[in-house]
């Protein structure tokens, strides 16, 4: 290990020159095994590896993330993954490890954002995942170690270019940390909080359920929150963020961004697009943009054009409005973390529409007795944090 490395450029290529270093001079805890990795690949490295590893020691579960710009597309502990899910994740041919599960799961919340990902492990890449990463779109991944076998599967990816980055899963970060800003030094303490299940104690509705899934749901929507550019709200369920909206000024747009990736991500399980009859020489990248159009409004639209012959063996069946919305009504359990206390009940209405129950938020706003009536209008359970988790 050396104490810096030179990197071909910052966040632009006219941004030299670039490096990642050690300023007390000690070793970086961290190896390229293979390709060169850039400034932003670390940036994606380093945020998705704190993830993986504080969701690991909150759930006790292997734990993988799917990174972009800095944010999460999405975040996954293992848990067995239903038929349903296999098929809509594209891995319904691979046998999963845990590990690879994760990752699964990770990838398949949002598969649009997370083409040309960066991936994060909790564990030991191993060959089942090495194999799953083979076939997708990505451009690098970290984790505290590699099987000899994955290290030769992933060494061929990209014509021997894939950026393979070891953690030292035992390095420990100085409490102060410093970035410069317009030539000016920026300090303050690292962000070490440690979310866990104390957190969702302080219960605010009539409703008090919180059953344990919920809360190994909103650990993970918090956890993910902490590692997302803020303002930024997160929806999970089954082990899993299933929408995540980052880097939003208005919290109400948070909420409907993520609300709108968590709707896509259940309607993908209905069964008429489940069904949709795809050529074999379909690419899976092309396959999620098709279903993307597919599910959107506009999907008639590009029947009437005729250019469903490029995807389709034979012309599928418009997916109305009508349908859309029955199945959605469908969709449940869904829990909900905010990084910061929502300011109006709005908020609550769009979630609700997305299957929420559980929401874990800081609290704190001039009008949390109107957030806490629209919850109790519908049910839904919820626990104030006291906990901000903005990210920049």
């Amino acid at each position: 290990m050396a104490n810096e490395l030179a990197l071909k450029y910052g966040c632009n290529p006219n941004q030299k020159p670039s490096r990642i270093f050690m300023a007390d001079g000690s070793e970086l805890p961290v190896t390229v095994l293979n390709g060169r990795p850039g400034y932003i690949n670390f940036l994606d490295a380093f945020n998705s590896f704190q993830l993986v590893m504080e969701l690991k020691a909150a759930t006790g579960l292997p734990a993988a993330a799917s990174f972009k710009h800095v944010s999460p597309a999405g975040a996954a502990v293992a848990t067995e993954l239903s038929e349903t899910l296999r098929k809509i994740y594209f891995v319904d041919d691979l046998e999963l490890s845990p590990i690879a599960s994760a990752y699964a799961k990770a990838r398949g919340a949002d598969r649009m954002s997370s083409y040309g990902d960066w991936v994060a492990l909790s564990d030991t890449c191993d060959k089942a995942t090495a194999l799953l990463l083979q076939r997708e779109v990505s451009d690098g991944i970290i984790a505290p170690d590699y099987t000899e076998e994955a290290l030769e599967i992933l060494r061929s990816k990209r014509k021997g270019t894939y950026n393979i980055v070891k953690m030292d899963p035992s390095y420990v970060p100085a409490p102060i940390e410093q970035k410069q800003v317009y030539g000016i030094t920026f300090e303050q303490g690292r962000n070490d909080l440690r979310i866990d299940e104390e957190m969702l104690k302080n219960i605010v509705t009539e409703s008090k359920a919180l059953p344990e899934e919920a809360k190994r749901d909103l650990m993970i929507a918090l956890i993910t929150l902490k590692y997302t550019q803020s303002n930024s709200v997160c929806y999970a369920k089954d082990g899993q963020a299933i929408g995540v909206g980052a880097g939003q000024q208005s919290r109400i747009h948070c909420t409907r961004l993520a609300g709108n990736k968590a709707d896509i991500w259940y309607l993908r399980q209905c069964p008429k697009v489940l069904s949709l009859p795809f050529r074999e020489d379909i690419r899976r990248p092309d396959r999620d943009n098709t279903i993307d159009v597919y599910i959107s409004d506009d999907y008639e639209d590009v029947l009437a054009e005729g250019i469903w012959q490029q995807f389709f063996t034979k012309k599928p069946e418009v997916l109305t409005r009508e349908e859309k919305k029955q199945w959605l009504s469908t969709f449940s359990g869904v829990s909900l973390g905010s990084d910061a206390f929502f300011p109006f009940g709005d908020n609550i209405e769009r979630a609700h529409r997305s299957g929420v129950a559980y929401i874990a938020q800081p609290g704190g706003s001039i009008r949390d007795d109107h957030v806490i009536d629209t919850c109790n209008k519908y049910g839904i359970t919820m626990a104030f944090t006291g906990i901000r988790l903005f990210h920049h």
